[in-house]
Parts: structure tokens; C-alpha cells; sequence
């Protein structure tokens, strides 16, 4: 797995001369019984890696605990506050100015990360947020998922298709028997074991390698645009 982390030297950095940096933001929660609970971090690492090699950036290696709370309860779960986050983010961002790098895109592979939007607001102009909405929309409609992306809210088809292309040593087995769909009208004050016994909020079973594949492929594309947002 340490393909997920940067391995360039001080030397290599100064060749490059990046002015924006990728910093891959995770999580470590529940993820059912077939991904494993760092599926968050090892894809917003795996896509920062992507991105890293098609675009000239500075390479950052991710944060693995955020904002989880909604999955309390679940054995193995861990969280660190939103203001915890939002500090550490920042203090990266100060010093990557200091070394001269002034934009910074975070690469966020957990939902439940709401602080990183008001991050990125404060930062005037010198943050991006990716993949955005749109991005995620995008890449499912590339990939021909079957599942909408309300209702693959967690570890469904599309966790379970990235993982299938880029690691799928990690996805167990029982992920074809594994569907489970739910409203979460009240998520942020119930939580989610309020709406699902298994931790699974997604269709699973409809997950491939090549939706994987595509998926991630459509995703550094369009991380174009938010170079070109950030007027790198």
C-alpha cells in the first residue's frame, strides 16, 4: 500500500516547482462487513495519486481520521472533532505557504466532512474542494451506475466499484449479498445505526472493477477545472 503515499524526495519537489498541492482527506469508519474501515482514506489517497500523475502538483499524504460521528457505535469507528479537522487543514495550508506552494485542493473521500466546505469559503480563493457533486455526478453517469448517488450513500456501488478496480485485495467477500436501501431523514441527530443494521446504505452487489475504473479515470479529467478554478 505504499503506492497511497508520496514517495518523492526534497529533490524532486524542487524540480517540480508545484503551486498546488493535493491533500487526500479520509476517514476510518465502518464500511459493513466487506470494505475495510479505512475505505475513505485509501481512496481519496488513491485518487490524489491519479491526479498526482497526470497533473504537476504537490503530492500530500492524507489525513486518515475526520468527522465520523454519525458512525458512532460501530466497533472500530474513530472521529476527531470538525474543529480539530479545520485546524489541521489550516495549519497544512500555512505551511505549504511557507515553502512557497499557495493553492491547496482537498481531496475529500468522505461525505460526513462538512467542515472542509466552510475550509475551503474562508480560504478567499487560495482552496478547492474536489470531487464536488458535480464531479461525483459526473463520474457516475461515465460509469452507467444503477444506483443513485442519494441512495449509494455508503459503501455501495460506487466504494465497492473503486475498490474492485484499484485494490481489490480489500473488498471481502459478501458484498453480493450485502444491499440495503433506507431513507435518513433524521441522519445528523439519529445517526446512521438508526437506519441500518448492517452499516450498508447502497447496492453493493452492482459494483465491477470496470465501473471502477471508469469512475476514477472521469475524476482526474475533471480535475482540470479546478485547476483552472484556482488559476493554476
Amino acid at each position: 500500500m505504499t503506492d497511497l503515499f508520496p514517495l518523492s524526495t526534497t529533490a524532486d519537489e524542487q524540480a517540480r516547482r508545484a503551486s498546488v498541492a493535493v491533500l487526500p482527506v479520509g476517514s476510518f469508519e465502518q464500511h459493513g462487513a466487506h470494505l475495510p474501515l479505512a475505505t475513505d482514506a485509501v481512496i481519496a489517497a488513491t485518487l490524489a495519486t491519479a491526479v498526482a500523475a497526470a497533473y504537476p502538483v504537490l503530492h500530500l499524504p492524507p489525513i486518515t481520521i475526520s468527522c465520523s460521528h454519525e458512525h458512532a457505535g460501530w466497533a472500530g469507528t474513530v472521529s476527531i472533532s470538525a474543529r480539530t479537522l479545520h485546524a489541521v487543514v489550516t495549519d497544512v495550508a500555512e505551511s505549504l505557504r511557507a515553502s512557497g506552494v499557495h493553492r491547496l485542493v482537498l481531496v475529500n473521500g468522505h461525505g460526513g466532512n462538512y467542515v472542509l466546505s466552510n475550509v475551503v469559503q474562508e480560504s478567499g480563493g487560495a482552496m478547492a474542494l474536489f470531487p464536488g457533486v458535480a464531479d461525483w455526478q459526473a463520474a457516475h453517469t461515465a460509469a452507467g451506475l444503477r444506483t443513485s448517488l442519494d441512495d449509494d450513500m455508503h459503501a455501495g456501488e460506487l466504494e465497492t466499484s473503486i475498490l474492485l478496480h484499484a485494490h481489490p485485495h480489500l473488498v471481502r467477500p459478501g458484498y453480493e449479498a450485502a444491499d440495503h436501501l433506507t431513507d435518513r431523514e433524521h441522519l445528523l441527530t439519529r445517526g446512521l445505526r438508526a437506519y441500518t443494521e448492517s452499516g450498508v446504505v447502497g447496492r453493493p452487489s452492482l459494483a465491477t472493477a470496470a465501473k471502477g475504473h471508469v469512475l476514477l479515470d472521469t475524476l482526474v479529467q475533471r480535475f482540470a477545472g479546478v485547476l483552472d478554478a484556482l488559476g493554476a
